[in-house]
């Protein structure tokens, strides 16, 4: 019975964590609206932080008549700071999740067993909220930082091998950016209540 609050933040950080992992794949961090129609074709390109694509109905890539996309590679020195930061931070925040949860089930295994040793209990429900923090601190800067350039209509200057020009008509944050808010506010929750615990002081408590 003491424990519910470290339970629900067990659930909390599974959500959050896997929302920051499906983060980290969706493409449509920056949504970028362009005028010239000649190759995309939409008029709407995706600006991830692994690759951007469009559509197009050119033949603009062998195999890719219809969806473009072009990878980013480390050595791209056009990428801005905030989609480097993103994809070092996440990597980090996915990690840090991992060991969160790792951390919490440990200590929930031991509750449920009846392990009342609080040394195998407290100190990982305290490790797994800095964890979940932690986590939660490393998601929030990048989408922030990203949020902050779609909403001054910040430019990338693309290569010409992209297709892509340099500044778009307008831009508007994709679907990455609030999936990557959800998840901050779970993981910071969950590593709030994984902080609260309070291990129970009885007669029958054995002390380590």
């Amino acid at each position: 019975s003491t424990s519910h609050l470290q339970l629900a933040a067990f659930a909390l950080g599974t959500v959050g964590w896997i929302l920051c992992t499906v983060s980290m794949g969706i493409v449509e961090w920056r949504v970028w609206h362009v005028d010239n129609t000649t190759i995309i074709s939409s008029g709407i390109a995706w600006v991830g932080i692994w690759k951007v694509c469009f559509i197009s109905y050119l033949h603009v890539s062998p195999g890719y008549r219809e969806q473009f996309c072009h990878k980013f590679s480390g050595y791209d020195s056009f990428i801005p700071h905030e989609i480097y930061a993103a994809q070092g931070l996440l990597l980090i925040a996915m990690f840090m999740g991992l060991l969160g949860l790792a951390a919490t089930v440990f200590a929930l295994r031991n509750v449920y067993m009846g392990i009342t040793h609080k040394s195998l209990i407290a100190p990982f429900f305290l490790v797994g909220g800095f964890f979940y923090i932690f986590a939660g601190l490393c998601v929030l800067i990048p989408v922030s930082w990203n949020f902050y350039s779609v909403t001054h209509n910040q430019s990338i200057a693309f290569p010409p091998s992209y297709y892509m020009p340099s500044s778009p008509a307008a831009q508007e944050a994709g679907a990455a950016i609030p999936v990557g808010i959800v998840a901050v506010i779970l993981l910071l929750l969950s590593g709030m209540f994984s902080l609260s615990y309070r291990f129970p002081m009885t007669t029958n408590t054995i002390m380590k």
